[in-house]
């Protein structure tokens, strides 16, 4: 379709996709492009091409460059389009991609903090898209932390990690936790993660059980912070 906006999105495990936020970008026009780490070329990406690039989330840092080389490509890619200040949305390990690529440091956390729990918001995040997610419980599932970019504005924390999200003008956002949780597929996730899930101590079946209490409710409240960032967009 002439003229159709293109959202892509840089996949690092197969069923760590958009989620709920797929709904939302297609509703407002956008066509939906997976790029899949390890089977794409990074490099071959023209970084500012797209109208909008999502990076999602997966279980390695940042920092494990050596044992992951796309890592060096990953981030050039988000270097170069968080320079030209395109529309770029991070979630968990994406966010901490694009912190890294701003001049931040990006570490383990003291302890991992997997499972629903509800944030804090600062007066900015109640001022922005993620007032969505205020007074309910959201998903996290990270073992790493960064620290704020330099220039950026912190929109939420928990206890356990002072950066939830982070905004950088209006073009620029970024998620520690999960947002785009609430769609179906959930159960690809404690499959793919049970190793570290094992090693966690947590109980599976209670993880199950909120995330099937909480998905239409989690999956409203996804689609209405894509909207209203796309809204505040412009």
């Amino acid at each position: 379709m002439v003229g159709r906006k293109i959202c892509t999105a840089i996949r690092h495990v197969a069923f760590e996709d958009l989620g709920s936020f797929e709904t939302a970008f297609v509703e407002a026009g956008y066509e939906v492009r997976y790029v899949d780490v390890g089977l794409d070329d990074l490099d071959a990406i023209a970084p500012t091409a797209s109208d909008l690039l999502v990076v999602l989330g997966g279980p390695i840092g940042v920092y494990e460059q050596d044992r992951y080389p796309f890592l060096k490509a990953e981030l050039r890619l988000i270097g170069a389009r968080l320079q030209a200040k395109r529309p770029t949305i991070g979630i968990c390990l994406g966010a901490q991609l694009m912190a890294s690529a701003l001049g931040s440091k990006v570490y383990p956390c003291l302890e991992k903090e997997i499972g629903f729990a509800r944030m804090s918001l600062t007066p900015e995040g109640r001022g922005s898209c993620l007032s969505a997610f205020e007074h309910i419980p959201v998903l996290h599932w990270h073992g790493d932390t960064f620290d704020l970019p330099t220039g950026a504005v912190r929109l939420a924390s928990t206890k356990a990690c002072l950066n939830q999200a982070f905004a950088l003008g209006r073009e620029i956002i970024g998620f520690q936790f999960h947002p785009e949780a609430g769609a179906r597929g959930f159960e690809r996730w404690l499959i793919g993660h049970a190793v570290e899930l094992g090693a966690a101590g947590v109980d599976v079946s209670s993880l199950r059980e909120t995330h099937l209490s909480l998905a239409v409710e989690q999956q409203r409240r996804s689609n209405d912070c894509i909207r209203r960032w796309l809204s505040d967009l412009g």
